[in-house]
């Protein structure tokens, strides 16, 4: 009884982290005018909302089936369940993806090259794949029953040898087991890889740019001319401090993510070629932690990015003025102009590597 008790307590407390943390996030980008100017933030509503999902709609009845160790609702209601389950916890995966090549992009590239290539129209097309790709290895193939085409005898062996015929098991062939898995999980684990790869060798170049600006700095004459050179520097640093920091933080987004959902699709590839040997505790172990994935994501957020975490503060405290951000125009003095990578940017528009995260740090233009 005590363990049925922790169990409950426990599945309970990741459904409840899960919708109000992926709830504060979109909440969040919806009333702070700054977090809707950020492209990449669009990505991350849309992720929220997928996680959402998964915690309303595919974690309570997995809980209920885990505690009364039996499902109860039926086999046309596994099915749609087992679908969505498939559909929304890819349609998370390939977001971070997405994330990744923005960030790529945005970090990697000229600002010029960004505005050409994260387009709105470009950026609502990758969302609107983000959830229609998942469609093709969901509802299509399970509801046609394709997944389990050649494999009705192990659905046999295991009820025969005493498995509870109530139980609501997602048994896979190996084309759909390595389909599924390569579309879900390794092809984005790939690319995320190789963005975050460009993106740290980016950030150690920008973080070896620093240290010599802050050496050539500490050698300047005085006067305006050296005045000007310590003010351009100073907001160069900022904005390179920025965009490493903006990779430091999706990096760890990204670790998180291989840590929950890697053990459940090395399984799922494993499995059919074990003659299902898998035991199901470390099926529904595994399958946890990946549904913990939606849990951690807006907790990230919150302690790693400060514009996020502000915006939080904002809502969980009323609006109250002491969380709020400072408005540029207060001071009544203009931003001015700084020339990056051979270009001039506004601080109202940020250089492509400061897109996303840019108010990390203090606004570049002193107030």
């Amino acid at each position: 009884m005590p363990k049925r008790i922790a169990l409950i307590c426990f599945l309970s407390l990741v459904m409840l982290m899960s919708v109000l943390g992926n709830l504060l996030v979109m909440v969040a980008v919806c009333k702070d005018r700054q977090l809707r100017k950020i492209k990449t933030n669009y990505f991350i509503v849309s992720l929220a909302f997928a996680d959402l999902l998964v915690s309303v709609l595919v974690m309570p009845f997995g809980a209920i089936e885990l505690v009364h160790q039996h499902w109860i609702y039926g086999e046309t209601f596994c099915l749609v369940r087992t679908s969505l389950d498939v559909l929304l916890t890819t349609a998370s995966i390939l977001h971070l993806c997405c994330i990744a090549l923005d960030r790529y992009y945005a970090i990697c590239c000229q600002p010029l090259v960004y505005r050409n290539k994260m387009t709105p129209m470009r950026v609502a097309l990758m969302m609107g794949g983000c959830w229609v790709i998942p469609t093709f290895i969901s509802f299509l193939p399970i509801m046609q029953g394709w997944n389990s085409i050649g494999i009705d005898h192990i659905e046999e062996r295991r009820h025969s040898g005493g498995s509870n015929t109530t139980s609501c098991v997602f048994m896979v062939n190996k084309p759909y087991a390595l389909t599924c898995s390569l579309v879900a999980f390794y092809i984005p684990l790939v690319l995320m890889v190789l963005a975050y790869q460009r993106i740290y060798v980016t950030a150690r170049a920008h973080a070896l740019q620093i240290s010599m600006l802050q050496r050539a700095g500490g050698a300047g004459a005085p006067g305006t001319s050296g005045v000007s050179a310590d003010s351009a520097d100073h907001q160069r640093n900022h904005r390179m401090r920025t965009e490493t920091k903006a990779a430091k933080t999706l990096c760890i987004i990204m670790g998180c993510f291989c840590l929950c959902w890697a053990p459940f699709f090395v399984t799922n590839v494993v499995d059919p070629f074990i003659d299902y040997r898998v035991p199901d505790q470390l099926w529904t172990a595994c399958l946890w932690l990946g549904y913990i994935n939606s849990m951690l994501n807006p907790i990230l957020y919150a302690f790693l990015n400060k514009s996020f975490r502000r915006a939080f503060l904002i809502i969980l405290c009323c609006g109250r003025k002491r969380y709020r951000r400072p408005s540029i125009l207060a001071s009544g003095a203009a931003c001015a102009a700084t020339q990056i990578n051979g270009s001039t940017h506004s601080s109202y528009t940020p250089p492509c590597g400061a897109v996303w995260l840019h108010s990390l740090l203090p606004p570049l233009c002193s107030h």
